[in-house]
């Protein structure tokens, strides 16, 4: 069905007398906004807040894509995924709504699938069930469709989750996701298209497509290759960032990889509380020249073992992981070696620590221009002179303090 045209002559849809501005394909324009019965909607299973259940969903049923024969089991399908995503949004959003009615319209195809309203469907379907009373969408019709007009409705759908109550509890992982299929899997936009889309500067998505990256390799290092909701279980954003961090500032390929196996390694494993905190301290122990290879050379034999371990489940998921982490063993040997070297490195930190005061003193003392001192008056003379005293003095207890060692 059209709703545009079957869905007006069928009574289905009903003009409401205003309008919304949208901007598409760079042009403004105004378009009618309609009141739409909400059993001629239906999901969009395209949409990046939902990707990762969506991911869930294909893995644990094998299947390659959702059916929409069945509109009604479609619908009943995605709704909870939505429910599930963020039940304190969905409340919060069902109570206003039942309150004040639908403030913020949506926009959705011709054909029915919602492309911005996701939640807000979600609320009038609930509203709908426990009243018993026809509920209404209100939503601007677009004559798109998904599969002629897919790169213009995904930059539309990403400027208008910046909407009042789409945007509330949305998950970063989701987003991440949305960033590789749509930029790196699909090639749907550049980096450019997507930071306008969004309104953030061009950096700020190339290291969200560099954190994609790398949650997509971990993903394939654990034999679980594009099971996002797996990247959701371990909360990957924070942690993809600091080993992003660390893997930026090192210039050997080689100890690169080596670096981030072991990382993989321990996320997989997750022998500490808070895997961000726990990437900080292996981003400490990456950043000291001295103590890093070594560091790394204990922890090959412990990713080895991880290894082992993977090729024995040549397609893993959350059994499967737990499995692996039942390696007590092996989980307190990343644990003992990573606390072992942040040991280290602060123990070093601690003792060059007079030799940094040292050279910022001297620095500071040699920032002074000699050219002023016959400048000053003969207060601030004086008043340097007693500084450079207290300086001489506390030089000479140090210089005595090393001598008697």
């Amino acid at each position: 069905m059209n709703l545009l045209k079957d869905g007006i002559d069928n009574n289905v849809v009903v003009s409401c007398d205003s309008d919304k501005k949208l901007v598409i394909d760079n042009i403004t324009r105004t378009y009618p906004i309609y009141k739409i019965r909400l059993d001629q909607l239906y999901y969009n299973d395209q949409n990046d807040r939902i990707a990762t259940w969506i991911a869930q969903y294909k893995t644990e049923n094998n299947v390659s894509r959702l059916d929409l024969e069945n509109r009604v089991d479609y619908n009943d399908l995605i709704h909870n995924f939505i429910t599930d995503s963020n039940r304190d949004a969905i409340r919060k959003t069902q109570n206003n709504i039942a309150l004040v009615g639908q403030q913020e319209c949506g926009v959705v195809l011709s054909d029915g699938r919602i492309i911005d309203g996701n939640r807000r469907y979600t609320c009038l379907r609930n509203i709908e069930r426990d009243t018993g009373k026809t509920q209404y969408f209100d939503a601007v019709i677009l004559d798109h469709s998904i599969e002629n007009n897919a790169k213009q409705i995904k930059m539309l759908e990403l400027m208008l989750q910046h909407g009042v109550d789409e945007k509330v509890g949305y998950n970063p992982i989701e987003r991440l996701v949305g960033v590789y299929t749509d930029i790196i899997d699909r090639g749907l936009l550049t980096v450019r298209e997507y930071a306008d889309s969004v309104n953030q500067s061009e950096s700020d998505i190339q290291l969200e497509v560099e954190k994609a990256k790398l949650m997509v390799e971990f993903l394939e290092f654990i034999n679980a290759p594009k099971q996002f909701h797996l990247a959701r279980h371990f909360n990957l954003v924070d942690p993809m960032k600091e080993l992003y961090t660390m893997l930026k500032k090192i210039r050997d390929e080689d100890k690169k990889e080596d670096l981030k196996l072991a990382v993989f390694s321990q996320f997989l494993m997750q022998p500490f509380g808070d895997t961000t905190r726990h990437a900080r301290k292996i981003k400490k122990i990456a950043s000291n020249n001295k103590f890093f290879d070594e560091f790394l050379d204990e922890q090959m034999p412990f990713v080895e073992k991880v290894c082992d371990e993977l090729q024995k489940f040549p397609k893993v998921s959350n059994k499967e992981i737990n499995m692996i982490r039942s390696n007590e063993n092996l989980k307190k040997n990343f644990l003992h070696s990573t606390d072992k070297f942040v040991n280290k490195v602060d123990g070093d930190t601690t003792r060059n620590q007079p030799i940094k005061q040292a050279e910022k003193a001297f620095d500071s003392l040699d920032l002074i221009d000699s050219n002023i001192l016959s400048k000053l008056s003969h207060d601030q003379k004086e008043e340097l002179l007693e500084k450079l005293n207290s300086i001489v003095k506390a030089v000479d207890l140090l210089r005595s303090t090393l001598n008697d060692e």
